[in-house]
């Protein structure tokens, strides 16, 4: 029984239905993910259109004349539905075509060995002989902030769009939030970010952060450092008392910062991390343990306290990401049908290569350079600019840079950052290397294409 039909349940439904299970899957929302093809893929594919129109405002760099682009809502909306209903269509056919049953409605845990499922069709009541948990997550919502839906927006409200937005406000300076600060300045919207601390992305390197940051001020975005929000409102302009409200008719939206400083915009973005969705579902009641933030706690075969309930994806409280989630649905599918007993590699969530779709994009995967200085660990760190890669100069973007970090004594790859156009396409690379252990002289004797901007990954690894 897999209740959540997202990446992780879909992977793990597939994999062991390949390998003889009889299983079935309950989804009240998307097969594929609530999460997946309602804020990943949306906002990507915003992303991506932003980013067409950002190129078109460098085309005299190319040698052409500038041609300003203008966005058609309507068809960048029936764009974005057009790809969720290809991949949701895609994976139902996949579950489908491995004989796995599908339910649409709701689940939950009655005991440890019952599992209440309610469709329109009624209710039943199953005992699998194991249960995954993979319900995903939603956005996470102070208690100081009301979102409404319109003025005031969580990450799902923004698409698909129903207009673009004057001026907004976006408030957490985490992944999402530079994510989305970067697709309303592609549109043209004058942008705010409030950072709580004092620098993007604080848990990324310094320098990467830096090139994002450099990057955000030269298009106009307003960074607010060391401010936290403590309140959101939503108000008809004129109506304010505070002296930077603007002035006629019409709403507003002001954020208040805990520092005393007030920002005046048409919209605002709550984009401050998220909540397991494991309310519900019966799982403490039934003995399941959960940890003080909701999430399920597992060990390194993704099962629980209770060893045939397994969870993966956001509820398991590992990285949210959904090659993470999806790799886990495919190791408990190994675990339940009992692969572990042979060849089997656990999965080693410090290897995780992970992407931040802004412009330019940056990547990283394994040890990290701050990690590696925090606990005293000798690393070799090369850095490489795009500024000297034949590649990068023809495609007049010589923004960022690649990082590499190896062991000095051995030479075997430890992690590696990338910022800089296509970098979530060439972290693959340095992905790999850390993965097989492999060695910096390993990518220096690989026949790399010329010109592309991999000969920097060659570059930073000699």
């Amino acid at each position: 029984m897999i209740i959540g039909g997202g990446p992780a349940g879909n992977t793990a439904a597939t994999y062991a239905a390949r390998l003889g299970a009889q299983v079935t899957v309950v989804e009240r929302d998307v097969v594929g993910g609530a999460a997946h093809l309602w804020d990943c893929i949306p906002s990507k594919a915003m992303i991506a259109t932003g980013g067409a129109m950002s190129f078109t405002r460098r085309l005299h760099g190319m040698g052409l004349e500038q041609a300003p682009a203008e966005v058609d809502v309507d068809a960048l909306t029936s764009r974005i539905r057009s790809i969720q209903d290809r991949l949701q269509h895609g994976t139902t056919r996949l579950l489908e075509s491995q004989g796995v049953e599908m339910l649409h409605g709701s689940a939950r845990l009655l005991g440890p060995h019952e599992v209440e499922v309610v469709t329109a069709d009624g209710v039943r009541t199953l005992r699998p002989d194991a249960v995954l948990i993979s319900t995903g997550s939603r956005p996470r919502i102070p208690e100081w902030c009301h979102p409404d839906g319109e003025r005031i927006l969580v990450t799902r409200d923004c698409y698909p769009p129903k207009v673009f937005p004057a001026s907004v406000t976006v408030v957490g300076s985490g992944v999402t939030g530079v994510e989305f600060v970067h697709m309303f300045a592609s549109f043209g919207a004058k942008v705010t970010l409030v950072v709580s601390r004092q620098q993007v992305l604080p848990s990324k390197d310094p320098e990467v952060a830096a090139v994002l940051e450099a990057d955000f001020l030269n298009r106009g975005v307003s960074l607010l450092k060391g401010a936290r929000a403590i309140s959101i409102e939503r108000v008809a302009t004129g109506d304010s008392d505070d002296p930077g409200a603007s002035a006629g008719t019409g709403d507003e939206v002001i954020v208040r910062c805990d520092d005393g400083r007030v920002v005046h915009s048409s919209h605002a973005v709550l984009a401050i991390g998220s909540v397991p969705n494991t309310d519900g579902l019966g799982l403490e009641e039934a003995g399941v343990v959960l940890d003080r933030g909701g999430y399920v706690t597992i060990n390194r075969h993704c099962q629980s306290n209770l060893t045939h309930i397994y969870a993966a994806g956001d509820v398991s409280g590992k990285l949210p990401l959904s090659s993470v989630a999806s790799m886990q649905g495919r190791k408990v599918a190994e675990h339940v049908m009992g692969l572990q007993k042979v060849a089997h590699r656990h999965l080693d969530y410090d290897k995780a290569a992970s992407a931040i779709f802004t412009e330019p994009e940056i990547a990283d995967v394994g040890l990290a350079e701050a990690e590696a200085f925090a606990v005293g660990r000798k690393i070799r760190v090369t850095k490489v600019p795009f500024s000297g890669t034949p590649k990068a100069l023809i495609n007049d973007d010589t923004r960022g840079f690649v990082k590499i970090i190896s062991d000095p004594a051995t030479g075997v790859v430890l992690g590696g950052s990338i910022v800089g156009r296509h970098a979530a396409e060439l972290i693959s690379v340095i992905a790999l290397a850390v993965t097989a252990n492999l060695k910096v002289t390993d990518i220096v004797e690989s026949l790399l294409v010329h010109p592309a901007l991999a000969e920097a990954l060659a570059e930073a690894a000699e």
